[in-house]
């Protein structure tokens, strides 16, 4: 047989095998679009894309898990519908210039921050028209854990050199957020691990980027519903959560060690008591002060943050545990003010 007669006889064949290719890929494409319709129409939870104060203006951060953009604006709907801008810093405040007046740093989560307040209605902000002779800085980041805010702190240090931190405990939920390494939708955060010499160990780094941050920020992602349930399964099967033994206590004391290692003074307000944390708090001599009482908006699922009431009267009991420690004005000491 010739190789003309070669060429004839595999002819046919050559084009049944691009046939059946054919067939295949109109099937396959045929098939998957159909998921994804079907995807697109259950509108599955898992996949969707969320509308939260976290992923309107935050983006992923791999030592953190999230962090506000810097100069983002954005409007977030709530308890209430508000307005929030970033400064260059990533911190829902003012632009930060250092001068000669020395800095008082709030350090937390949505309290912090203010979700469900404007600006202006914070604490931190009704308390800088009354400390004029001190820099009044908000470090708040909404969904935050304690662990977070400790990396946040030692990131912002270097540029704010605060002389005063205080730190606001979320009764809350910062135990819950403390203890694993994966919060609210979905998003992945780094966290502490206790060794058996007590030592923290910081796990979880570079943090995974989170589904809701991966379909904000992947144009692919985003529009094809297909990659969003593979990418959820593949979260869920590389990173899956973790609990871990509630460390809150050893990580207050971690930022008290780094706090005054750098010579500054460390405060705690606790948005509501918590009388294994008060305990310690005062067995370690750190000055604290309880929120119990502050007016918030109703609801657990919204978070139940301070209404602009609230704030007012925070920032009030804030300004008393400054004065009973000396660093403006002059107070005595009250039962939920405890003196170093």
């Amino acid at each position: 047989m010739d190789r003309d007669d070669e060429a004839v006889r595999g002819g046919p064949k050559l084009r049944r095998a691009l046939h059946s290719l054919v067939v295949f890929l109109i099937v396959t494409a045929a098939t998957l679009a159909v998921l994804e319709t079907v995807l697109r129409i259950a509108d599955f939870r898992e996949l969707r894309d969320g509308v939260s104060e976290r992923s309107l203006s935050y983006a992923y951060d791999a030592e953190l898990g999230w962090a506000p953009v810097p100069g983002s604006t954005s409007v977030v709907t709530n308890a209430r519908t508000i307005h929030a801008s970033h400064n260059s810093l990533g911190l829902r405040d003012e632009e930060f210039i250092p001068d000669a007046r020395p800095t008082i740093m709030f350090l937390g989560d949505s309290f912090v921050w203010g979700l469900d307040v404007e600006a202006g209605e914070r604490f931190s902000e009704l308390l800088k028209p009354r400390m004029t002779d001190y820099k009044i800085l908000a470090a708040g980041v909404s969904g935050y854990g304690t662990d977070q805010e400790f990396l946040l702190l030692q990131r912002l240090w270097p540029k704010v050199k605060p002389a005063i931190v205080v730190l606001i405990f979320c009764t809350n939920n910062d135990r819950e957020d403390n203890s694993t390494n994966i919060r609210y939708e979905g998003y992945h955060k780094p966290y502490f691990t206790t060794a058996a010499d007590g030592v923290l160990v910081l796990q979880g780094q570079p943090v995974p980027t989170s589904r809701l941050q991966t379909i904000r920020e992947n144009w692919w992602v985003n529009h094809v519903w297909l990659l969003r349930l593979a990418n959820a399964v593949y979260l869920k099967l590389m990173y899956p959560k973790v609990q871990v033994p509630d460390p809150t206590e050893r990580l207050i004391d971690k930022i008290k060690e780094f706090v005054e290692t750098n010579g500054a003074r460390f405060l705690v307000g606790l948005q509501a008591t918590d009388e294994s944390l008060v305990r310690h708090l005062q067995a370690t001599h750190v000055p604290f002060v309880t929120f119990d009482g502050a007016d918030a908006y109703p609801g657990a699922a919204s978070g139940a943050h301070w209404t602009p009431e609230g704030h007012k009267f925070v920032a009030e009991k804030l300004y008393g545990l400054l004065s009973a420690n000396g660093v403006v004005g002059s107070a005595s000491p009250t039962p939920d003010a405890q003196r170093k």
